[in-house]
């Protein structure tokens, strides 16, 4: 057994964020107990600019693996992507009940459909006020308010004291579906004693209260009574099913029908009708082959591609590569989303491309936060009132951010802790600190492949993207060694070949010299044939380009 390291807690509570932290996604954390693990989340992120052809980056559950046998389950507050999308590659390694609330549990199932998986995962649908027992753990789901159905916070009791994790949450009165927020319970659990908060930073730079979700109505209101003459595109969040609730109310007063486009936004808004999260008036939604039933101001289109994502819905349409529905003269869209960061400039192509087609286009004041303001921050913590704080789901300005909230509430500034993934934050009721780190990072999913592209390969791709390859072929004479055939050059992403006659053939000749030079003096060594190869190919584009491509030398024998 392991010696007890000298900085440790006795009988601590670790809290252990494997991602997500200075960072928008990739939610995962885990509380350790003694015997006992619990998992809060396991999403995804999307790649980055310079992660070329990666599709998802997951994160590195290796903690995990390494300690299975005390891991319980995982509890999911909602069932956004940066919260659930990671779940099927992480299900094959940790086959772990799941636990989760209904429309969360819903668009889970959808995946583990696709993954194969949903006969050999156990899960369990959670009511709001119900608790689960997992080990040393007990874990309530709390209602909240967010921009999809059925999202919750997470008090979690162990031994050396609670927990709440807000997930991602705002304070909404009037949600368009459900109840608003059960703030009476998180009071109740205040008064009892809570040992720390885990809060949504998202907003926390941002004064004031999110508007509720009811006000988007308003403005869809608005919006569809000085547009009656024209078809009406929506585009927004799959997953933000009030929104799309919202725009089929508006779309149902103005005697729309409706078209919901988009493979993600027609899988969440089924199970979403399933399990009756949103309800849409008969003879309303129609399937896209009898829109042409329908004169064009009548009818409504709500799409994907919000984010200017190059094959969602909206693109497709805007670029003409739709296979049923184009945009032009005559329509009129409205974003009802902001651009994450980091989309901006997809976001802004997508809507010039859209005006230079002849469309009206609206991206102001259609969408509301799903994400608590700082006085929505501030009511938590009155509410919890915990000894210790760690801001979660941000970047590390946001984290900041909240930080500020909390010291100005109060709380000591050594009891508020801004963690990077990794850390090991151990806590009892009498002290708290980070007393270690476990592996985390990246995990790169790039089609059916997770994780066997790595940081070398993105190198190569960075490499061939920057300045191409050139690929030198030979041939040598397995008996005397002679030079029999070449060596050709051929060049991809390096110069336009038909046009560089000069330069290849000058750098075929260059190369020919330096190997003749080898095998005259008696070097048959395949390696020194291509690092000479290489290094002498290299010199010369260089010189004459200012470029390094890729060099591929491929000696064959005959």
């Amino acid at each position: 057994m392991k010696k007890k390291k000298e900085n440790t807690i006795d009988s601590g509570l670790k809290i252990i964020p494997l991602g997500g932290l200075e960072q928008i996604g990739m939610n995962i954390t885990a509380f350790e107990y003694e015997d006992s693990i619990i998992v809060v989340d396991c999403g995804l992120s999307f790649p980055a600019d310079d992660m070329l052809g990666i599709d998802l980056v997951i994160p590195d559950v290796t903690y995990l693996k390494d300690n299975f046998d005390k891991v319980k389950g995982f509890m999911i507050t909602h069932g956004h992507e940066d919260h659930i999308g990671a779940l099927p590659y992480v299900l094959r390694e940790l086959n772990v009940p799941i636990y989760a609330t209904r429309l969360t549990m819903g668009i889970i199932e959808n995946k583990l459909k696709e993954h194969n998986l949903v006969k050999n995962t156990k899960r369990k649908v959670v009511k709001f006020g119900q608790s689960i027992n997992l080990g040393q753990f007990r874990v309530e789901f709390i209602k909240t308010n967010h921009s999809i159905v059925d999202a919750a916070a997470l008090a979690i009791y162990s031994p050396a004291g609670t927990v709440v994790h807000t997930g991602d949450f705002k304070v909404d009165y009037t949600p368009v579906f459900g109840d608003a927020i059960d703030l009476q319970r998180f009071a109740e659990i205040g008064k009892k004693g809570v040992l720390a908060l885990m809060c949504d930073s998202t907003n926390a730079e941002r004064p004031g209260f999110t508007p509720s979700e009811k006000t988007v109505g308003r403005t869809f209101d608005t919006l569809f009574e000085e547009h009656k003459n024209t078809r009406i595109f929506v585009a927004t969040f799959a997953s933000n099913v009030d929104r799309v609730q919202q725009i089929i109310n508006t779309a149902y007063k103005f005697g729309r029908k409706v078209c919901v486009e988009g493979r993600s936004m027609v899988n969440i808004i089924e199970t979403a009708r399933n399990l009756d999260c949103i309800s849409i008036p008969d003879n309303t939604l129609i399937d896209i082959d009898q829109m042409k039933n329908y004169p064009d101001e009548k009818q409504v289109i709500i799409t994907t591609g919000s984010q200017g994502e190059s094959m969602a819905a909206l693109s497709r349409m805007a670029n003409g590569m739709h296979r049923k529905i184009t945009i032009g003269a005559g329509d009129t869209v409205i974003f009802s989303s902001h651009p994450i960061p980091g989309n901006e400039k997809s976001v802004t192509k997508i809507i010039n491309e859209l005006i230079r087609k002849g469309a009206d286009v609206v991206f102001q004041d259609a969408h509301v936060s799903g994400h608590a303001c700082q006085e929505e921050i501030k009511l938590i913590y009155t509410l919890i009132h915990p000894k210790y704080a760690i801001p979660v789901h941000g970047e590390y300005k946001h984290l900041t951010a909240q930080a500020k909230i909390a010291e100005s509430l109060g709380i000591e500034k050594e009891n508020i802790f801004i963690l990077s993934s990794g850390d090991v934050l151990e806590m009892s009721e009498e002290q708290a600190k980070i007393t270690g780190k476990v592996p985390v990072g990246a995990i790169l999913v790039d089609g059916l492949g997770v994780g066997d592209v790595g940081n070398v390969v993105l190198r190569d791709r960075q490499h061939l993207a920057e300045d191409g390859i050139m690929i030198v072929v030979m041939s040598l004479e397995k008996v005397s060694g002679e030079l029999v055939a070449g060596p050709d050059i051929v060049s991809r992403g390096f110069v336009y070949v038909r046009e560089s006659d000069e330069l290849i053939e000058e750098a075929r000749h260059t190369v020919d010299e330096a190997v003749q030079n080898c095998l005259e003096r008696g070097i048959t060594d395949w390696g020194k044939l291509k690092s000479t190869t290489k290094d002498v190919l290299s010199d010369y584009v260089w010189k004459k380009t200012k470029r390094r491509p890729m060099i591929l030398p491929i000696i064959m024998e005959v």
